[in-house]
């Protein structure tokens, strides 16, 4: 992979776009994510809109600003030349990690679901962490693109990009948030390793982080339950096993063809939060197993023209940059399909595009702006 990558053709010339779109077939997944995720939000939130707002159209109202705020931020990092944002790395990197900072701070930090997690912008809330996400891959792709020379020497090819990522875990890890923390640590070792670093260093520092993981988990009973309930959920289907028990009922019983929009019962107080982490079991059961299909066929879709366009960039940084963005959405969509299949712990992530929530949405949206961009733009004049 890392080979391949390094392969593709690198140059400065300039020349003209090679589409104003810049990726259409990457577009269209976008937003079609976007929009079955607009419907099953409804259609998943509405019995717990009503008990907690008195609104059953609640979170779709806030999910329909999101995704237009989505678009909108989309809009702009594709017509901006994404060469420009390497400028921005260090500012956005010192942002973001004054953010998780201020989120531990008693009182300026706002908590849910036993978790601090949250910065309250007047009527708005912001998870820093999510954008941890972006800013960690703007400032790998900046940095392995200038050092790339050097990305096979520990000291300077993966100690100072080792050191940047655990500057956004340690914080991550103390919200607590550890599906968060694996993220991060996951996307920094994909994109060394697509840089070229020694896979000795990377399984080296596999092999190191493991206790790290291992302490993280047995620190919080409820986390160790979890591991447990994972490998056998109906030893406490009251407690741990109870999300992913649920989770089956709701995938199983959706068939083939599934139960129809808005039919399902697991949502009904069954699956704790379903229209966040646990809304594609919902999607399961309602639209089957057809439905399962095409929403993880929309994302290897995307995947599959992010690593294109990625292949095509003019140089390492449009590489990096446009692999990365690819990474954030990929990685956690597998994952939390994974979890919520019963084939990876429970790790309260969301689903990219189909869970309710701004700030996912944002960084989703982000994320294929700057591939676009990639895209359309390599051979334009910075």
């Amino acid at each position: 992979m890392a080979e391949a990558v390094l392969s593709a053709p690198k140059s400065t010339s300039t020349g003209q776009a090679v589409s104003r779109v810049g990726d259409p077939w990457l577009l269209l997944a976008a937003l079609a994510l976007a929009g079955v995720g607009v419907v099953m939000v409804y259609s998943a939130g509405s019995a717990l809109a009503v008990q907690r707002h008195s609104d059953g159209a609640y979170f779709l109202k806030a999910q329909l600003l999101h995704v237009m705020a989505g678009i909108v931020v989309m809009g702009i990092l594709a017509l901006v030349d994404y060469r420009r944002l390497a400028r921005f790395t260090y500012p956005v990197l010192l942002g973001v990690l004054a953010a998780l900072l201020l989120v531990l701070i008693p009182g300026v930090g706002h908590e849910a679901g036993g978790a601090v997690r949250w910065l309250r912008l007047g009527p708005f809330s912001l998870q820093p962490a999510e954008m941890a996400k972006l800013a960690l891959v703007l400032y790998l792709a900046y940095s392995l693109s200038r050092h790339q020379e050097q990305i096979k020497t520990f000291s300077r090819g993966l100690l100072p990009h080792l050191g940047v990522t655990f500057l956004f875990i340690l914080p991550v890890a103390a919200e607590p948030d550890l599906g968060m923390s694996v993220i991060l640590f996951c996307l920094a070792c994909l994109m060394l390793f697509v840089a070229g670093a020694r896979l000795s260093y990377l399984l080296g520092l596999l092999a190191m982080a493991s206790p790290l993981v291992w302490v993280m988990v047995v620190h919080y009973p409820w986390r160790l339950k979890r591991i447990l309930a994972f490998l056998d959920p109906w030893q406490d289907a009251g407690g741990a096993g109870f999300q992913i028990i649920h989770s089956f009922y709701a995938l199983g019983s959706g068939g083939l063809w599934g139960a129809g929009l808005s039919a399902g019962k697991q949502k009904l107080f069954y699956l704790p939060e379903p229209h966040t982490d646990f809304i594609f079991s919902v999607l399961g059961e309602e639209l089957g197993l057809w439905g399962v299909l095409l929403v993880l066929g929309l994302f290897l879709l995307l995947v599959i023209r992010g690593v294109k366009i990625a292949l095509e960039a003019r140089e390492l940084f449009g590489t990096y940059l446009a692999m990365g963005s690819t990474l954030i959405i990929g990685l956690q969509a597998f994952i939390n399909a994974g979890v919520v299949m019963g084939l990876l712990p429970t790790k309260g992530l969301t689903m990219p595009f189909i869970s309710y929530g701004g700030s996912s949405l944002l960084v989703n949206f982000a994320c294929v702006g700057i591939l676009l961009s990639v895209a359309a733009g390599s051979g334009r004049k910075a």
